[in-house]
């Protein structure tokens, strides 16, 4: 079997049948080929998969179908023709294939294909989530399998049903589709660096695996090895001493079980299912009479496509029009049509790390692109855009000529009046797609607005502290009002909680109605604004002010008071945790961590250092001014967990996707104390002051008590409720009761003994924790999947009152205790609650303060008053301070939304 097309010398694997038959056999026990069905024989005989495409045909009497290779190759869009008039029930492709084909998939007239395409098996290249997404909408009957492997392991060695995405992504969270699980008879493990790393390089075995290249008539064995210790095996089979195949591929081990594709160590990449060595593309343009140096990477273009990037240093005797008329037509001769880069720019140079070798991430940055690029080929029907652009730059700027590689920045430096037109304007349209306008201010505009508080100069100041790591970089901002956009119309910033900061006592604010106060106190006394709105009026709200975080954001918020100034610190999967000014949104400073953050921070009691912990199972101490890193401690696994301020020990507790909880001392910078609680650990745990214990739940569904009297602390009790916790426990203050969520849809009240006070059980599964407020006393608040929110009755778990806002909730629901509307003065007041789905909806329910069973039974007491869709999922559970909601959401940005109550006032 030739292993690649592209390979100048014939490599060819010896294929043991063992294998093919193996993968056959595995096929048919799991996905059964029926002799009425009909298969395409479409993939090329360079690719191994075409073995099992004419292979399964031939033993199972299936009619198979073969299209003239001519008119595959020429036209890509025949296999959408065959696909049609043949009604083919089973298909083999590589996903860039089927997004090409999508379109004409989707058309409505040719329904007919998603009826009969029983099988679709995708493999060779990521199978990027989006793409499954609009692939299982249009063939929702389809099995849709993502394989893995390569040649020398016959084809296949681990699949994913895409059937239990779903499921999946209600627990992780992911951009590409899983490889899976190895299918039978072969053995699958990750070698990492370490034996408690769910990361590694993958390691094949078994049944699969060929036994070595032919190269001229030689035989040459694989680069077989023996397992490491430092290994996860992920298959079916022991693992002892056999000899395993190193494929130079890494990947991540979910919850599940399931493998992720991270990528390869080496430069070797595939486009369009074709493994192609980006060093043999720089060889072969070395090789051109006119070319100095040349360099190559894999960058995305438009959606998850991925295109070739050549960056080339010519001689200084050739112009770059006389070299873009040749040099495809030179390569074309010397490597095939996969290996062309999509575009050539021409550099003075390619940059190089301080020991001499290339760097590519430099190369990649826009960074490089914008002070190096002189021309760039391939990029035809640009000229008339892009001279549409220079000349608005050109205007904005007042300059008379822009060049195409100028910096903006630069120029607009010593061209200040730019920014005044805008502000002595005032406003300006945006325009969106369904031809809608709202108008917006910009944070600098002059129009007075006496509730809109600028940054405080505290904050902005330049950091001169230095992180021993280089890789963590912290730095000052200035305001961005492009990342900002507050609009215009009435909003709680008409209202006295936030233009009178003096109301606060300085406190921290978290997710689930956590609130700290500084010092630690729990006797301070917050305002409240009460304002007169009827109970049949509904409300409105729009955002604020929203800050790019470069990622998803699935974090939620923390909002800290500081005498005069609010701060809000959320992260993202970008690595960036951001300090950002709760008022205006200017984001006040950044660090960027070594893994993605999905976990909310806490502070110290004395508000000096923030701590928030990363994918890299890393727990951050971070400087509350300027983001420098005063300590880092690490764990063995993902740290997903908020860590908990323990005031009276001078503690953090933090638990880790190791297992374990650890009792950080941060003033001696030392682990006090550490616990495994039998599975990781996504919840935050949940202190009781008065009896001084310490509770803490775990994916095993185990609750384990801690007495924290005095070290060495030892465990109380554990019970085992035998469902998982993805949730934070809570503590009913009353009586010390601890709530925990499970979930299978349980809710669960525990005594401080370990006995079950009650028990209820929801419609649906429950990941987030309990929300427990003081502005609803007696209730607990619970949100679930199945998109209800149920109020239970803290001493007995009866339900109070239900409502479903008709998407999943993923989040936990968050009470605004700072915001009170009253509908009549003979009448109670009402709270509001602030819901999230998973779909991107923040809703708001306006609940009676004296509702029970019987008034929200008629509907009346508990009201969805308002609805504010986003771009994107949510995941992030919200905090909502006076009118103003903070949470993060998938469209990558953290937004402050407002609730427009002046405007209902006014009318």
């Amino acid at each position: 079997m030739r292993l690649e097309p592209h390979d100048p010398s014939p490599l060819l694997t010896k294929q043991k049948i063992k294998g093919l038959i193996n993968r056959f056999i595995w096929m048919q026990e799991f996905y059964p080929l029926h002799g009425e069905e009909l298969l395409l024989f479409k993939t090329s005989i360079s690719f191994v998969d075409h073995l099992q495409e004419f292979l399964g045909a031939i033993l199972t009497a299936c009619t198979l179908v073969i299209p003239p290779y001519k008119d595959l190759k020429e036209n890509v869009f025949s296999v959408f023709d065959f696909l049609q008039a043949y009604s083919i029930s089973r298909l083999t492709a590589v996903p860039s294939l089927m997004r090409v084909i999508l379109p004409a998939l989707q058309s409505q007239r040719n329904r007919a294909i998603a009826s009969s395409l029983k099988v679709l098996v995708l493999s060779g290249e990521v199978l990027p989530l989006s793409l499954w997404d609009m692939l299982s909408k249009f063939l929702p009957e389809t099995t849709i399998l993502n394989l893995y492997g390569s040649t020398e392991v016959s084809g296949d060695c681990t699949y994913f049903d895409c059937k239990r995405l779903p499921m999946i992504l209600e627990m992780e969270t992911l951009t590409s589709v899983p490889i899976g699980v190895p299918i039978s008879n072969c053995d699958v493990v990750l070698v990492g660096e370490n034996d408690t790393s769910n990361e590694g390089e993958i390691y094949v075995a078994g049944a699969c695996v060929s036994s070595g290249y032919f190269s001229d008539s030689t035989h040459m064995f694989l680069d077989s090895v023996k397992l490491p210790q430092n290994s996860i095996c992920s298959g079916s089979i022991g693992h002892g001493n056999q000899f395993y195949f190193r494929t130079g591929d890494f990947a991540r081990r979910l919850q599940s079980g399931d493998l992720v594709f991270l990528g390869r160590k080496d430069r070797t990449v595939k486009v369009n299912g074709h493994r192609i060595a980006l060093e043999e593309i720089e060889e072969v343009l070395r090789g051109h009479p006119e070319v100095v140096d040349a360099a190559v990477i894999l960058s995305k273009g438009q959606g998850e496509l991925v295109v070739l990037e050549a960056f080339i240093v010519l001689r200084g005797e050739i112009s770059s029009e006389i070299f873009r008329s040749s040099i495809r037509s030179w390569m074309v001769d010397k490597l095939p049509l996969a290996m062309l880069p999509n575009h050539f720019t021409i550099t003075e140079s390619i940059p190089v790390s301080s020991s001499g070798k290339v760097d590519y991430e430099l190369l990649a940055g826009s960074g490089f692109l914008t002070k190096q690029v002189q021309d760039k080929i391939g990029d035809t029907g640009s000229s008339d855009l892009l001279r549409i652009i220079t000349t608005a730059f050109c205007d904005a700027l007042r300059v008379e000529e822009i060049s195409n590689d100028d910096d903006f920045f630069m120029m607009g430096e010593k061209k200040e009046p730019w920014l005044l037109d805008v502000q002595k304007d005032d406003i300006w349209e945006m325009k969106f797609d369904e031809g809608r306008r709202s108008i917006y201010h910009s944070i600098k505009s002059e129009t007075a607005d006496p509730f809109l508080f600028k940054p405080r100069e505290g904050l902005l100041r330049t950091s001169s502290g230095k992180n021993e790591n280089n890789a963590l970089v912290s730095k000052c901002l200035k305001v961005d009002s492009n990342r900002h956009v507050i609009a215009e119309g009435g909003s709680p910033r008409d209202g006295y909680l936030w233009s009178s900061a003096s109301e606060f006592a300085s406190c921290s604010v978290s997710r689930c109605n956590r609130v700290m106060y500084e010092g630690g106190r729990n006797d301070a006394c917050q305002a409240t604004w009460s304002v007169k709105i009827p109970r049949d009026r509904k409300g409105s709200m729009q955002d604020f002010w929203k800050v790019h975080m470069e990622s998803c954001v699935d974090a939620s918020p923390m909002v800290v008071f500081k005498d005069p100034n609010f701060y809000l610190f959320i992260g993202s999967h970008s690595h960036k945790f951001l300090c950002v000014n709760a008022k205006s949104g200017s984001v006040q400073w950044e660090v960027k961590l070594e893994g993605r953050i999905e976990c909310s921070a806490a502070v110290l009691a004395d508000f000096s250092q923030v701590v928030v912990g990363c994918y890299k199972g890393k727990i951050y101490f971070l400087d509350f001014m300027h983001g420098n890193i005063c300590w880092i401690f690490q764990t063995s696994g993902e740290v997903k967990s908020q860590p908990v301020v323990d005031v009276r020990r001078q503690l953090i507790w933090c638990g880790s996707h190791d297992h374990n909880l650890y009792a950080l001392d941060y003033k001696n910078r030392c682990c006090v104390y550490k616990l495994s609680c039998g599975g990781s650990i996504f919840g935050s745990p949940v202190i009781d002051e008065v009896h001084d214990a310490l509770y803490v739940a775990s994916t095993s569904g185990r609750m384990t008590a801690i007495s924290i009297m005095i070290l060495p602390f030892n465990s109380l009790w554990l019970k085992e409720l035998e469902v998982p916790v993805f949730g934070s426990p809570a503590i009913d203050s009353l009586n010390g009761n601890v709530i925990c969520c499970l979930v299978d849809g349980h809710v669960i009240s525990l005594d401080s003994s370990g006995s079950i006070v009650w028990k209820y059980r929801t419609a649906g599964p429950i990941f987030a924790g309990a929300c427990i407020s003081a502005a609803l006393p007696s209730q607990v608040l619970i949100c679930s999947r199945n998109g209800s929110i149920y109020s239970l009755e803290l001493e007995k778990g009866e339900l109070l009152w239900e409502y479903n806002i008709g998407d999943p909730i993923t989040a936990s629901a968050y009470v605004d205790e700072h915001l009170r509307l009253i509908s009549d003065p003979s009448c109670s007041s009402d709270r509001l609650i602030c819901v999230c789905s998973s779909s991107g909806s923040v809703c708001l329910l306006r609940v009676n303060l004296e509702i029970n069973r019987e008034m929200s039974q008629l509907g009346i007491d508990v009201q969805e008053f308002a609805r504010l869709d986003l771009q994107g999922d949510i995941f992030s559970s919200p905090v909502m301070i006076g009118g103003r909601i903070f949470a993060g959401c998938r469209d990558d940005y953290v937004h402050c939304i407002v609730v427009e109550i002046q405007s209902l006032l006014q009318s």
